[in-house]
């Protein structure tokens, strides 16, 4: 199978000097409409740039199959474009956004890579058993995990507006998924394998509106770096990705209008970030580029501090 890794009109913020606070849209997005949950790409404006039209790959993951949760659209999307133009066969796990799976799952034919689409609920353990099986049915293992998948809600009342059940699916999707992929697929992986994690920089910076997520952010962070110490013992690397604001369907469809309108106007950069400049962080981390990098945790900010 060809992989066609040659650029398709580069993108001049990656290919050429340019100033970072303007080289992607700013705040404030008025003509962004309120969404329903979970969001899809389509109906973000300003668009969602996930490296369609700008990721070169260098081969740096050629033969591998990666298993990426959320692959659908935002964050997920993007880590997938830029590991099949690296050369991988991608699984994509996305909850019941169809349209936008079958998009991903387009672009990585397009770089002549392999695309497995799964459609279903990671808060469910007995489906994540079936994520892996069906990896290792279709391509006979997984090299590469990237546990980006989450749930979150947003509530200007604090605690007191969460329910019991909101609560339980958040650690569900967010920290118990991550755990349940992970014990098996490291179970199967071979060393060299990988496993990248999203995190946020509620890690670090929670907010008591975004309580039940941030919560479980930060159980992700002590996850990734207790996780790395057992892994290492296999030579599998366990590392994660902290964003700051990243605009993605998210945003709009969990936070409140006067939220997303100004979203990441906070930051030093003066902006809201992209998907695809976070793809590069992910390749390095699950490449042998990053083969002495295990345990860490690497923001993307915009520049609001991670630690």
């Amino acid at each position: 199978m060809s992989n066609t890794n040659t650029p398709v009109s580069s993108n001049p913020a990656l290919t050429q000097m340019s100033d970072p606070r303007t080289s992607h849209p700013r705040p404030e997005y008025a003509q962004q409409k309120p969404i329903d949950p979970p969001g899809l790409n389509a109906e973000m404006n300003p668009a969602v740039d996930c490296g369609e039209t700008s990721y070169v790959g260098h081969g740096l993951l050629t033969g591998r199959i990666a298993l990426i949760t959320g692959a659908d659209s935002g964050i997920g999307r993007a880590v997938a474009i830029a590991f099949a133009r690296e050369g991988a066969d991608i699984v994509i796990s996305y909850l019941n956004e169809d349209d936008d799976a079958e998009k991903t799952a387009q672009w990585v034919r397009k770089a002549g890579r392999q695309a497995l689409t799964i459609a279903g609920d990671i808060s469910d353990e007995a489906h994540c058993h079936e994520l892996i099986e069906r990896a290792r049915a279709e391509f006979g293992r997984v090299d590469i995990l990237v546990n980006n998948a989450a749930f979150q809600r947003t509530h200007t009342n604090g605690i007191a507006g969460i329910s019991s059940e909101e609560w339980d699916y958040t650690f569900r999707t967010n920290i118990y998924a991550m755990f349940h992929l992970s014990k098996a697929a490291l179970a199967q992986m071979q060393p060299g394998g990988a496993i990248v994690n999203t995190t946020s920089i509620q890690s670090y910076q929670p907010d008591a509106e975004l309580l039940a997520y941030a919560t479980t952010k930060g159980a992700i962070t002590n996850f990734t770096k207790a996780l790395a110490q057992d892994a290492a013992k296999k030579g599998v690397r366990v590392n994660a990705v902290a964003p700051g604001p990243i605009w993605t369907p998210l945003i709009p469809s969990t936070m409140p209008e006067e939220h997303f309108k100004t979203f990441g106007s906070n930051t030093p950069l003066g902006r809201a970030g992209q998907p695809a400049e976070l793809a590069p962080i992910y390749v390095l981390l699950a490449s042998s580029l990053g083969s002495y990098i295990t345990g860490q945790i690497y923001g993307v900010t915009g520049g609001e501090p991670v630690a």
